[in-house]
């Protein structure tokens, strides 16, 4: 349920205030109406909202944390917290599964992590399943039918090389179709990348610019060569950019690791700031966020988006 700290008459202060986003939305919010859950950072004239999970060092969720437990700097200075809230909202989500040869051996327990994520599933959610290898292919597109990822997921096979950051690619765009505020990816892969047509640095700049979480889940890799460490360190680059963070894991930890993404994304803080004056001038404003644990807990770690571009009129 709703936890709100002040937020809606933040927010509501601002309302007479131009909204601008880091991606353009398919439908306006009215004004006076904002929509404060989402997951991307949005920018109004006199707020910035930033959505931020927190972990323990055993990568477990962490809630029930408060407003005093959280600092927040924009390029450096750090900026009063004007709101703050955590919510469950309706999530998008899209399974992006690798199945070529490598990853013969994972493949049953990538099932079952789907289907451990589908137990959770809220009748307003939305999903879909893309699976590469060669090439990715959209193999479910978004749907509230959870059965029929649940069908194809069974009939998974494995064969072929790893198109890593064009399955991306497609995940985002797919993505852009759901009018859910709440977006997030979950990549599961043994990290190698070989067989893309996108380059790294366009996948960087298209997740820059989104807002899409992007959970990877490295499934025993990092053994195979120079292709496979150089795809965990872009998968671990991508997941923290979006705000989201890396798992690496056995294949048969995968329907626990489905269960830790699935608390987290459900119980998302959001930390409302004004940002400090400055240009229109489109250029990249980097966030931090920090956490004080409260007494008697051990040191915690938060993920954020990294930082948003400011308006340019």
């Amino acid at each position: 349920m709703s936890r709100i700290g002040g937020i809606g008459a933040v927010l509501l202060a601002v309302a007479a205030f131009a909204q601008v986003e880091i991606t353009p939305r398919t439908k306006p919010v009215p004004p006076g109406a904002p929509q404060a859950g989402r997951s991307r950072i949005r920018v109004d004239s006199h707020l910035v909202l930033v959505p931020v999970s927190v972990n323990d060092e055993y990568n477990r969720p962490i809630t029930g944390l408060e407003k005093e437990n959280f600092r927040v700097f924009e390029d450096k200075a750090e900026q009063p917290i004007a709101a703050f809230s955590s919510e469950d909202e309706p999530i998008a989500l899209g399974f992006i599964f690798d199945t070529s040869g490598s990853m013969h051996y994972a493949i049953p327990e990538g099932r079952h992590a789907a289907a451990e994520f589908l137990k959770l599933a809220d009748p307003k959610d939305e999903f879909f399943l893309v699976e590469f290898s060669d090439r990715p292919r959209l193999v479910v597109p978004l749907t509230a039918d959870t059965s029929q990822i649940d069908t194809e997921v069974l009939f998974t096979k494995s064969a072929g090389s790893t198109a890593l950051i064009d399955a991306l690619y497609m995940g985002i765009h797919e993505m852009k179709k759901s009018k859910i505020g709440k977006k997030a990816l979950i990549l599961i892969s043994d990290d190698g990348e070989n067989n893309s047509r996108y380059t790294p640095s366009e996948i960087r700049k298209i997740v820059r610019e989104s807002d899409v979480l992007i959970y990877s889940v490295v499934v025993g890799g990092g053994y195979g060569g120079s292709d496979q460490m150089s795809g965990q360190a872009l998968m671990k680059e991508i997941s923290e950019t979006s705000g989201a963070h890396m798992f690496e894991t056995s294949a048969y930890e995968l329907p626990d690791i489905a269960q830790k993404i699935c608390i987290e994304l459900r119980n998302r803080y959001l930390i409302a700031y004004v940002p400090p004056d400055s240009p229109r001038d489109g250029r990249y404003h980097r966030i931090e966020v920090k956490v004080v644990p409260p007494r008697g807990l051990p040191k915690l770690r938060a993920h954020w988006r990294s930082g948003y571009y400011a308006p340019t009129h």
